[in-house]
């Protein structure tokens, strides 16, 4: 594998591991959380993690790599500290709050991925045609959060 693949697999799959920390907290909130509404929100938003998964998967495979199979450990202390927050307050605010944070998290990858110039071609591409659907999904759980703690 040449350097160029190893930068492509290293890059991408540090963008797999924070997108399946959200795919894994959505299910879990969508799960625990009693707000129907709510709950179809985070099964939509966990279905778009696991497409952000599938696409870059894709591209890190295609350069002789192997995908991350796993989350982060940020990740899952944010969903422990998440389903903590639940248990002791408002279960809605809390679940969107730190599913906020996680959208913050994965959008900040993206980012840094894109800015740093030793990123190879194929893994700053892959980011860039995500990073429109990453944004999205940030700016709807953002929006969310500042509505309800408005209300």
């Amino acid at each position: 594998m040449t350097s160029i693949q190893k930068k492509t697999e290293h890059s991408l799959n540090d963008l797999i591991a924070i997108s399946r920390d959200g795919q894994q907290f959505y299910q879990e909130a969508a799960d625990k959380v009693e707000d129907a509404e709510l709950a179809s929100l985070f099964l939509r938003m966990a279905g778009v993690k696991a497409d952000v998964v599938g696409a870059l998967s894709g591209v890190v495979q295609s350069v002789g790599g192997e995908p991350e199979q796993h989350g982060t450990l940020v990740g899952n202390m944010q969903q422990m500290y998440g389903k903590v927050r639940a248990a002791l307050g408002d279960k809605r605010y809390a679940f969107v709050s730190e599913l906020e944070e996680s959208e913050d998290r994965l959008l900040k990858a993206f980012d840094e991925t894109i800015a740093d110039a030793d990123t190879p071609v194929p893994a700053r591409e892959a980011a860039l045609r995500l990073l429109p659907e990453v944004r999205a999904c940030h700016d709807l759980m953002r929006n969310r959060k500042l509505a309800m703690k408005a209300a």
